[in-house]
């Protein structure tokens, strides 16, 4: 029997409600829209007519006219946590944007009023894009024996942290960020959202660099203005172990005392040259074996919408008792305390203790 397909709901109809808009028309066998909320009874019909899903000017409205399984508030970071408390309230199940809420105070509030519950995710989902998936599971295998440090420089604060925080396994220590920014010219062709600007004059951009030392284990974040979309900045991380350390796609380790080995990751790409299967990434394999495997073949999707996509599946999975918590508010939280404390660090140049909180446990 076919499982039905997940129902969603959103708040917001911005920018980013628009990918899940689009992840749901795609994958209609998984995914339903139960509703949008928006603001205005004419933004409520201008997402009705291009999504073709339902739209309301408020809670009552989506509740009453769909049954979500969880609610995805995307909107401002000021309104994200009274959304989310709202939400909690009613005793529906959230998988709330990045970051949780603005600032640490937030965090602390948010946490306070809703963490208990257990009901509120985090829609973070870098560690689940394939190619960080495949090293993350390389690591878990202790591939490269213990992991000592990581260079992140391809996303930016909380995205950066999760993977930095993951890749070392510290989960909540306490660690002390030091950070720098500085500022250089760069041309900038690419827009967000993939548009090219038709402008190659150098502009100031800012760099900023920062180590958090977890007591032993450290993270080194580098991250430019639009590094993510900017394709005259590389995107790059670098993992070190004990026995080794993942550069990329590279893999280097000790295969005995005298012996060290190199490998590659290497990904199944289909809809390349003569290529007919259509473009897909079917998998990543090390040494023959498959570490990450897409679960949407066929949808033809990019591999920031292959995570956040299998996001919203663990998320349905999660809320059906079939699957363990995707990201759990905590962790979230913690994300964005340390991306604060990289900006605060960057601003004042001194160093910043980040100590353990309430969602630590």
């Amino acid at each position: 029997m076919t499982e039905a397909p997940i129902r969603f709901a959103l708040v917001g109809s911005g920018w980013r409600s628009a990918f899940f808009l689009r992840l749901a028309r795609a994958l209609p066998r998984r995914l339903t829209v139960t509703g949008v909320v928006t603001r205005t009874a004419a933004r409520a019909a201008e997402v009705e007519a291009e999504w073709q899903v339902p739209a309301f000017t408020d809670l009552e409205g989506l509740l009453g006219a769909g049954d979500p399984e969880f609610v995805i508030p995307s909107v401002p970071w000021p309104v994200t946590p009274e959304v989310t408390r709202e939400l909690v309230r009613r005793e529906l199940p959230v998988l709330a944007e990045t970051p949780p809420a603005p600032d640490v105070a937030g965090l602390r509030e948010l946490w306070r009023d809703t963490g208990a519950s257990g009901l509120v995710q985090v829609a973070e989902q870098y560690p689940l894009m394939p190619g960080h998936a495949a090293r993350l599971a390389l690591l878990r295998e202790s591939v490269i024996g213990e992991v000592t440090s990581v260079q992140m420089s391809s996303t930016h604060l909380y995205h950066a942290v999760a993977l930095i925080r993951q890749s070392l396994g510290v989960g909540f220590a306490p660690a002390t960020v030091r950070a720098s920014a500085f500022t250089a010219p760069l041309a900038n062709p690419l827009a967000q959202g993939g548009e090219w600007t038709g402008d190659a004059t150098p502009q100031e951009a800012t760099t900023t660099l920062a180590l958090l030392d977890f007591g032993g284990r450290v993270g080194l974040y580098d991250f430019t203005d639009n590094q993510w979309w900017n394709p005259l900045r590389a995107r790059r991380m670098v993992v070190r172990g004990s026995l080794g350390e993942i550069v990329d796609d590279r893999v280097v380790r000790l295969a005995d005392p005298r012996t060290p080995v190199e490998s590659r990751l290497e990904r199944r790409l289909t809809g390349v040259d003569l290529n007919l299967e259509g473009f897909d990434v079917h998998h990543i394999s090390f040494d023959g074996r498959v570490v990450y495997r897409n679960p949407y073949v066929g949808a033809a999707l990019t591999e920031d919408d292959l995570a956040v996509v299998d996001l919203l599946c663990r998320t349905g999975a999660w809320v059906r008792g079939a699957g363990p918590e995707p990201y759990p508010l905590a962790e979230g939280c913690q994300d964005h305390l340390l991306g604060l404390a990289i900006n605060e660090s960057a601003r004042t140049g001194a160093p910043v203790a980040v100590g353990r909180e309430a969602w630590a446990g």
